[in-house]
C-alpha cells in the first residue's frame, strides 16, 4: 500500500493474448486502483519476447472504448437496426431461459443452436461450461471445423496426426518452405526464428499466390496458381523419384504405399503440370531438387492451403514430401504446423468438456452452413434459438447475404454475448456484455509454440460484463439446473486440466503458472517425433497410400486438382490492423484500411477498364460488393486479393468479402472453400 498522500503503486499482472493467432503473446498489464494504465509485451516470454502486434499494442483502447457494451441490452427496433434498451441481468436471464424452455418443449432442444468460435481462444472461456450445458440439454451440436480441422484431417491421412515438430526447431533447418503463410503479418514472432535459421545458412522459400510481405523478404517466391499446391507437391515427388533422391531406407522402414505413389507421380512431370501450377517447369525442377538435397528441410504450411475445396488433399499430399526425403530424421526437419494437438493431448480435456454428460445422438450442424440452416424451411426441427458467443458470423461465415437473411427472421430468438454491438449483435434480441481478456481467468494453450500461459485477470469486469463461464453458470441457474458440474469454478477447471499426469506437464502447476505466467511443455530438447517412424496411423507407418481414405470412397493416393471457374479467382487475407471482424470499429485501426478494396493485376484491370482509386463493382454467383480498386503487381493475372474481415463496402453497405463466397464444403475435414470463389470486376 502506498504512503498517505502518495500515488498508489502500479501492480503488474501477467497474462496472455486471447486472440486466434499462433503466437499467444505473453503480456503484462500495469494496474493502479483497478484501472489498467498500460499493456505491454512480456519481455521474459521466450517466444514472444516483449513485442505485440499492431492490433494488440493498443488493446486498452478496446477495453475502454466508449462503444463497449457494459450492461445487458434488449432489442427495441427492427432486427438489424441495432436499437436496444438497457435491462437488468435478472430480466434478461429470466426471459432467455423461459424462451429456451418453451422452444425445447415445443420443438425439442435441437431447435436451439449454440454458435461459438475462437473469439476468445482459451481453454475454459472458449469451451467448457457452455459445452456441458448445451450438451446435457440435447441442443444441436456445432461442427466448429471451419479453420484448422481441414489441415489436421489432411495431414492425419498421411501421418496420423495434424501436428509436426516443435516449431522452434526451425533454427536447425537449412531449407525452409513457408507454404501458404504470411508469417510476418500473421505469425509475427516466428519470423525472428526464420531469420535466425537464415543467418545459420538456411534458404527460405515462400509458396503463395500473392507476393506478401513474407514473400518479399524470402530468398525465393513461387507465385503458384491458387489451389494448385497438391499438384506442385506431386511434381516435386516426380523429380525426387525420377532423380533418385528418395531416402529408400526411411521409406522402406516407415512408410506404406510407395510403389503405388510412384505410379501416381509418373503423370506429374514438371513440364506436364507447369501451366496448371503457374510456374516454369525449370523452377519446379530446381525447387524439388533443392528441397530434397538440403537437409534438414522443413515445410511450414499454415491456414492458406486448407481454404480450398481440395484443402484436405492438399495437406495430405504435402505431408508425403518429408516422408520421401527422410526429413523427419533430422533435427529441424519434417513439417511444422499447429501445436494445438500437442497441447491438448497433454491436458485433460475430458475434465474440462465433460463429454460424459452430453446427450448422445444429437444432430450436428456445420458452422459454415449457418445461413443455409437458418433459411432452410425443411430443416426439422428448424433453428428457433441462436446463442452466439466468441463469434461474429455475420462477417466471418460464407454467403453473408444468406446469413443476414437468416438473422432477420422474426421467429428466430437470438442472443449475442460480446464486448460490442457487432454485425451479428445488431440482429439480436438480447446483447449481453462480455469481459475483455484482461478481466477474466483463462488457461492459454498456443497453437504456434509449446508454451502454456495463464491469463490472470488484471482488472475487475467493467460494468456488468461477465466472462463466458460465469454467463453459463447464471444461465444454468435460470434454467433450473442444479448439477454441480455446471457450476465449477474457473480455477478448479484449470487445475483439473493440468492434472492429466502427462509427462509433458511434469512440474507445471496452477500455482507455478500463477507466479510465472507461462511454462514450456516438457518436450525433450531434441524432440523428433517421427525420426524412427512411430506414426499414429492404422498401419503404424506413414501412409503414402491410405486404406482408410479408400474405405471412405476417397482417393487413397495423393492427387492434384485445382478449382476452375469463370472470371478472376478471389483470395482473401488478414489485414495488418484488423483481426477478422475485431478492431474494425476502432478509429485508430479503421483509418488505416477502413474501406473494402480489391487488388488486381494490371492486365486484368486494363481489360476491365478499371484504374487505381476507382470504385468498382465486384460480383460472384452469390453476391456483390463495391470496393476501391488497387492495380497491383502483388497478384498474378487471373487472381484478385481482398482483405478479410469487418471493412465497410465502398458503397457504404455493411458487406464484407464474404458476400461473395459460397458455402463450399471441403473434400473432408468439415471446412469451406473460401478461396475457390471466382468473381468479375467492372466500373461502378
Amino acid at each position: 500500500m502506498a504512503e498517505p498522500g502518495l500515488a498508489p503503486e502500479i501492480a503488474h499482472i501477467r497474462g496472455a493474448c486471447g486472440h486466434d493467432c499462433p503466437d499467444t503473446c505473453g503480456w503484462v498489464v500495469g494496474v493502479r486502483d483497478g484501472v489498467a494504465q498500460s499493456l505491454v509485451g512480456d519481455p521474459t516470454h521466450p517466444f514472444t519476447r516483449g513485442t505485440l502486434c499492431a492490433k494488440v499494442n493498443h488493446y486498452l483502447e478496446r477495453v475502454y472504448h466508449p462503444d463497449r457494451v457494459l450492461h445487458p441490452l434488449k432489442r427495441v427496433g427492427a432486427k438489424g437496426e441495432g436499437r436496444f434498451t438497457r435491462v437488468t441481468w435478472n430480466e434478461a436471464l429470466t426471459d432467455i431461459a423461459a424462451r429456451w424452455l418453451a422452444i425445447a418443449d415445443r420443438h425439442g432442444a435441437e431447435a436451439i443452436l449454440p454458435y461459438s468460435s475462437a473469439g476468445v481462444q482459451g481453454l475454459i472461456q472458449q469451451a467448457s461450461l457452455d459445452m456441458r450445458l448445451f450438451g446435457s440439454m440435447g441442443c444441436s451440436a456445432l461442427d466448429r471445423n471451419i479453420c484448422g480441422a481441414v489441415a489436421s484431417a489432411g495431414m492425419a491421412a498421411t501421418l496420423g496426426v495434424g501436428s509436426g515438430i516443435d516449431p522452434e526447431a526451425i533454427v536447425h533447418s537449412r531449407f525452409i518452405v513457408l507454404w501458404g503463410t504470411n508469417t510476418i503479418v500473421t505469425n509475427l514472432h516466428y519470423w525472428p526464428l526464420v531469420r535466425a535459421a537464415r543467418e545459420r545458412g538456411a534458404t527460405v522459400v515462400v509458396v503463395d499466390p500473392v507476393r506478401t510481405r513474407t514473400a518479399e523478404a524470402a530468398d525465393c517466391h513461387l507465385a503458384i496458381r491458387p489451389g494448385s499446391d497438391a499438384t506442385l507437391a506431386l511434381a516435386m515427388m516426380h523429380v525426387i523419384v525420377r532423380d533418385g533422391l528418395v531416402d529408400h531406407d526411411y521409406v522402406t522402414q516407415h512408410a506404406v504405399g510407395y510403389d503405388a505413389l510412384v505410379e501416381r507421380v509418373r503423370d506429374y512431370a514438371p513440364a506436364a503440370v507447369a501451366d496448371a501450377v503457374g510456374l516454369a517447369a525449370e523452377a519446379i525442377e530446381r525447387f524439388a531438387r533443392a528441397y530434397a538435397t538440403t537437409q534438414p528441410s522443413l515445410l511450414r504450411p499454415l491456414i492458406g492451403l486448407e481454404h480450398h475445396r481440395n484443402g484436405a488433399m492438399q495437406f495430405r499430399t504435402i505431408a508425403c514430401l518429408p516422408v520421401l526425403t527422410g526429413a523427419w530424421r533430422h533435427r529441424g526437419g519434417g513439417l511444422a504446423r499447429s501445436t494445438h494437438a500437442l497441447q491438448f493431448a497433454a491436458l485433460d480435456m475430458d475434465a474440462v468438456l465433460r463429454p460424459d454428460v452430453w446427450t448422445p445422438g444429437v444432430r450436428v450442424l456445420n458452422m459454415r452452413d449457418l445461413g443455409r440452416d437458418l433459411c432452410d424451411t425443411a430443416l426439422a426441427p428448424p433453428v428457433q434459438a441462436l446463442m452466439v458467443y466468441g463469434a461474429n458470423p455475420a462477417v466471418t461465415i460464407p454467403n453473408q447475404n444468406r446469413v443476414l437473411d437468416g438473422l432477420r427472421r422474426d421467429d428466430l430468438f437470438t442472443v449475442v454475448h460480446d464486448l460490442f454491438v457487432t454485425d451479428t449483435a445488431r440482429f439480436a434480441d438480447y446483447v449481453l456484455p462480455a469481459t475483455s481478456q484482461i478481466e477474466h481467468l483463462d488457461l492459454s494453450p498456443a497453437w504456434g509454440h509449446l508454451y502454456l500461459a495463464l491469463n490472470r485477470p488484471a482488472i475487475p469486469p467493467r460494468g456488468e460484463s461477465l466472462c463466458n463461464t460465469e454467463l453459463f453458470r447464471r444461465l444454468a441457474h435460470a434454467l433450473g439446473r442444479t448439477e454441480p458440474w455446471l457450476f465449477d469454478r474457473d480455477d478448479s477447471m484449470v487445475r483439473a486440466a493440468l492434472a492429466s499426469g502427462h509427462p509433458w506437464l511434469a512440474g507445471i502447476t496452477y500455482d507455478r503458472l500463477w507466479n510465472d505466467g507461462f511454462a514450456r511443455l516438457q518436450a525433450p530438447a531434441d524432440w523428433r517425433p517421427f525420426a524412427t517412424g512411430g506414426f499414429p496411423t492404422r498401419s503404424g507407418k506413414a501412409e503414402l497410400y491410405s486404406e482408410p481414405l479408400r474405405e471412405q470412397g476417397l482417393d487413397p493416393l495423393p492427387a492434384g486438382n485445382r478449382p476452375t471457374g469463370t472470371g478472376l479467382q478471389l483470395i482473401s487475407g488478414k489485414a495488418l490492423h484488423f483481426l477478422n471482424s475485431g478492431y474494425s470499429h476502432i478509429e485508430r485501426h479503421r483509418s488505416r484500411n477502413g474501406t473494402l478494396y480489391i487488388e488486381l493485376h494490371a492486365d486484368d484491370a486494363r481489360t476491365r477498364g478499371v484504374v487505381t482509386g476507382a470504385v468498382v463493382r465486384v460480383w460472384s454467383d452469390v453476391g456483390e460488393v463495391q470496393a476501391v480498386c488497387q492495380v497491383s503487381d502483388r497478384v498474378r493475372p487471373g487472381v484478385v486479393w481482398m482483405p478479410f474481415g469487418g471493412l465497410t463496402d465502398a458503397g457504404g453497405a455493411a458487406r464484407s468479402v464474404n458476400a461473395l463466397t459460397a458455402e463450399a464444403p471441403t473434400d473432408w475435414g468439415g471446412g469451406t472453400g473460401y478461396y475457390d470463389t471466382f468473381v468479375e470486376v467492372a466500373p461502378v
